[in-house]
């Protein structure tokens, strides 16, 4: 049994779909594993008018259990509600008074997380108010946990941290970033830092280029109206992308705690060399997706503007101006409509200088490059790509895979990530989240990306649903001579 954890939780946003889909049903798995049992409570908020009774019978619903499943009904009787109005003051001491009841009624300890899942511009609003209203004056933990987008740019994220931290110090900032619970995500750091035979290889003198890509198969869907503000660069490069990229640049922190852990990533953040207006005109290329057999062009989605100049597809090469990576490009690519959804790291080690199976006389053919690809979503795993001899006589050599996937009984038991990061919290663990220094280093090097294509017209759209973004994608690497190793009809 795990061990139990003691906190109130007030979701500011607590009716939306976030909540139902992934918070309440994340929360449950924690209770049923004993993570939370009898000393927890939940006060969701909206504008919404609801009884504790009627919001109750909506977290039934998200968790899909019947009245007669008795756990289920024990864990939904910690749940409460409070119609609020983030923008007003006084709501917040009936919130207060709530909170202050709930504590004695499931012995709290005075243990707080405040959960905003609401639109940036509130973050500070709502800080600001917990604090000069008192929920922040318990005897116990204040945690802030906030969904992205954490700003458009570097001057307005920068604004909205120096208002949270007006009220909030940083380690009590939690900012959620769902790839980070990821189950293959985390494995990245037991990958480098468990094994010597990885980390010992694990740098410009054995790797030719890392590439990561984070594909989607299905368009903007209802997101329409938030996409066409945000596009492809804002909404997953400056987040998931430049997170995962950290965690496989960074150095080996001194201690597996989050403050070592945050330590390295921006150290390797702080070393990504930002472009000038030539370089980032080069190195990175964006798409939006036209029509396809049965598929709306982007421009024709519901609420996207006809001349929308959004992109739908971002690829580019990252470099680190540091001992361990210069000279190893990082590739990186991400977009909707493509040809499935995946996301997955594929690691390519630099080919023997000398191949001595491929001399003509040999008819063999050249040496491929070893790989490393770790599968993040949907299938979870490993594969390791070598070279070997074919089964037979002569010489000849091929190309064999090592895999490791995540068997279906233990992909069923791995905590989802909201699960995770729910916990995390709780513990007061900040390795998953991302500290305000990573989101600053990320908004300086996606600003300069982002300044120089506002200064061009792009010749949308650019390419079909079904592929794998434009064909500049493919030029983009083709140029260093190097290829996608993922890539359709190979």
């Amino acid at each position: 049994m795990a061990t139990e954890r003691t906190s109130l939780f007030i979701f500011f946003g607590g009716t939306g779909d976030l909540a139902y889909r992934k918070l309440y049903p994340s929360m449950f798995n924690l209770y049923k594993k004993g993570t939370l049992r009898e000393h927890f409570a939940v006060i969701g908020t909206s504008r919404n008018k609801l009884t504790d009774q009627a919001f109750q019978d909506e977290v039934r619903k998200s968790l899909g259990t019947a009245k007669s499943d008795k756990e289920a009904e024990k864990f939904i009787s910690h749940f409460f509600y409070e119609a609020h109005d983030v923008t007003d003051k006084e709501h917040y001491s009936v919130l207060r008074d709530r909170a202050n009841e709930l504590d004695k009624q499931f012995k709290l300890q005075g243990n707080r997380i405040f959960y905003l899942s609401l639109a940036p511009s509130f973050f500070g609003t709502v800080a600001g108010y917990l604090k000069e209203t008192g929920l922040t004056d318990s005897q116990g933990f204040d945690r802030l946990i906030i969904e992205k987008p954490f700003g458009r740019d570097f001057d307005s994220a920068k604004q909205l941290n120096d208002a949270l931290s007006k009220s909030f110090e940083e380690d009590q900032i939690f900012r959620i970033d769902h790839y980070l619970g990821k189950e293959m995500i985390q494995n990245i750091e037991a990958v480098r830092f468990g094994n010597t035979l990885v980390e010992s290889l694990w740098n410009n003198r054995y790797i030719d280029n890392i590439q990561v890509t984070l594909s989607e198969k299905l368009g903007v869907e209802e997101r329409a109206s938030y996409y066409d503000n945000s596009g492809a660069l804002r909404d997953m490069v400056q987040n998931h992308i430049m997170q995962i990229v950290s965690l496989l640049a960074m150095e080996q922190p001194v201690s597996f705690t989050d403050v070592d852990i945050r330590a390295e990533k921006v150290k390797a953040l702080r070393s990504l060399r930002v472009y000038n207006v030539a370089d980032a005109s080069t190195n990175f290329v964006r798409g939006q997706y036209g029509a396809g057999d049965s598929q709306r062009a982007y421009r024709d989605e519901d609420n996207v503007p006809h001349d929308s100049t959004n992109e739908t597809f971002v690829a580019g090469k990252l470099l680190f101006d540091n001992y361990r990576w210069s000279g190893t490009p990082f590739y990186i690519r991400t977009g909707k409509m493509l040809a499935d959804k995946f996301t997955r790291v594929d690691v390519v080690f630099k080919k023997p200088l000398i191949d001595i199976f491929s001399f003509p006389q040999n008819h063999n053919a050249p040496l491929e490059a070893n790989v490393l690809t770790m599968y993040i979503e949907p299938k979870a795993g490993f594969t390791l790509r070598l070279n070997a001899k074919t089964n037979g006589q002569g010489f000849q050599t091929t190309p064999i895979n090592l895999d490791y996937f995540v068997d279906d009984k233990d992909s069923k038991e791995t905590p989802e990530p909201y699960e995770r990061l729910l916990h995390d919290t709780m513990k007061g663990d900040g390795t998953n989240f991302a500290s305000w220094s990573e989101v600053s280093y990320a908004w300086r090097f996606v600003d300069q990306i982002r300044k120089v294509w506002d200064l061009q017209q792009p010749e949308f759209p650019n390419y079909t649903p079904g592929s794998m973004g434009p064909a500049a994608a493919d030029e983009l690497i083709q140029r260093d001579h190097r290829q996608w190793v993922y890539r359709l009809n190979k």
